[in-house]
């Protein structure tokens, strides 16, 4: 039995044969197979355990339970808490023999407000879990010295949860980075598209507070609208390939029960003193925000001038922006032979990514791949959608879920014992940070 899902297919690869010369090691790859089919019913009712019990970022208690103890189980030494001020992050280790180089998996568990996992993180969850208990099975049969870590990584869904885990050093002693994320489609593909670079931007507005003699007051919600308005017509001069986008927010005063957003003076309230502005800006490089950043807030500084009110920035935590992915070429290509090999195929991702993930900035500080597959939606059911929800929790998605495992896993053991493939990855590596230098980070004006 397999769990490259036949049913999926989509056409049957020419490198297909059991001899196939593109394929690193055949045996470690079938026996990889063999340990991800004999744990996929413990791994998928993980999944579904996950999946019916979502929690929002950094609130992973059931996930974090779960997982550490099913780790402990499969002989992985487990610490439950070991960042500080990060209660559900966790991390899973495994040696073997003397020396070796370290592959590293992540494990994303937090849902979203209200949909749930409609970014499908229960699968995420358990892909990593898969990849670490396959390697460490390799590792013990075939008496490869290595070791692995699994990071149990909270808050991925507005959290930035891996820039923490990075500014803690949970990342500094892996030689590689691997993880899964799955996306919509009609069966089976994988592709290793990047990620739009992204950063917030929050400014309020303080007015004067005026009733009935409003030309007295400072209008800090017309300072916000015209924010708004400015920054709508600023998106004609915006580059396709760039994104920006915000809402207005107010507060409650004593005397009324509505945010500001909606005072006028029939309830007592002409001119609110307050109102708050919160962007988020993406592009397809982190390079390419700073001339879009300092163009928004000449629009947030604009309304400020035109409506009398004093501006103030809120400061943005963490300061880092989300990364663009710097997807590993070879690492890649690895793992697309083995999907192709097992009758799947692979996809180059073309146009401008739609997505940000705290996961680029892993890939600007080690060799890395975010590797996305398929699953089975209805049209217009993708990620952050009520459909996606319900697809993340089918077998299919799980039988897309064990195949890409597979490939993952079988990328990690060539790295753990191919000496010429792990300095091909550190050079594409390097390769990818001279492309990337120049990014020197940027603060708001006073």
């Amino acid at each position: 039995m397999s769990f490259i899902p036949r049913n999926l297919q989509v056409e049957k690869s020419e490198h297909a044969e059991s001899n196939d010369p593109g394929i690193y090691r055949l045996d470690i790859l079938d026996f990889i197979d063999k340990t991800i089919v004999s744990l996929s019913g413990d791994l998928q009712a993980i999944s579904l355990g996950i999946h019916d019990h979502p929690e929002l970022k950094f609130e992973e208690h059931y996930a974090h339970d779960i997982l550490t103890e099913y780790m402990e189980k499969q002989g992985f030494e487990v610490e439950k808490c070991p960042f500080p001020d990060l209660d559900t992050a966790w991390r899973a280790t495994f040696s073997y023999g003397i020396g070796g180089r370290t592959v590293g998996i992540n494990s994303e568990m937090d849902a979203l407000p209200k949909i749930g996992h409609g970014c499908g993180h229960n699968l995420i969850a358990v892909g990593g879990v898969a990849v670490a208990c396959a390697l460490k099975a390799v590792m013990q049969h075939f008496k490869i010295s290595g070791r692995i870590v699994l990071l149990g990584t909270p808050g991925e869904e507005g959290g930035r949860g891996k820039i923490i885990l990075l500014q803690k050093d949970a990342y500094k002693d892996m030689d590689v980075c691997l993880m899964c994320h799955p996306s919509s489609g009609p069966g089976l593909s994988v592709s290793f598209g990047s990620s739009l670079a992204a950063t917030g931007l929050a400014v309020e507005y303080h007015g004067q507070i005026a009733g009935a003699i409003s030309w007295k007051g400072r209008n800090a919600l017309d300072a916000a609208v015209l924010a708004y308005s400015n920054i709508s017509t600023f998106r004609q001069q915006l580059k396709p390939t760039h994104r920006v986008h915000g809402i207005i927010e107010g507060k409650k005063w004593p005397n009324d029960n509505y945010p500001s957003m909606y005072c006028c003076s029939h309830i007592g309230l002409a001119v609110p003193d307050y109102s708050k502005v919160r962007f988020s800006v993406r592009a397809p490089a982190v390079v390419e925000l700073v001339d879009t950043l300092e163009h928004v807030e000449a629009c947030l500084r604009a309304a400020a001038i035109a409506t009398g009110c004093k501006i103030t920035y809120v400061p943005r935590y963490p300061d880092a922006p989300l990364m663009e992915l710097w997807q590993n070429k070879i690492l890649g290509d690895e793992v697309g032979k083995v999907i192709t090999h097992n009758h799947g195929s692979v996809e180059i991702e073309k146009g401008t990514p739609g997505a940000s993930t705290d996961f680029g900035n892993v890939t600007h500080v080690l060799p890395a791949l975010h590797a996305n597959f398929a699953i089975p939606t209805v049209p217009n059911g993708g990620n952050h959608t009520a459909e996606f929800t319900k697809a993340a929790k089918t077998p299919a998605a799980h039988k897309a879920c064990f195949a890409i495992s597979i490939a993952l896993a079988a990328a990690g053991s060539r790295f753990l014992l191919d000496d010429r493939f792990f300095a091909d990855v550190r050079a594409a590596f390097e390769e990818d940070r001279k492309k990337g230098q120049g990014f020197d980070g940027w603060t708001p004006s006073s």
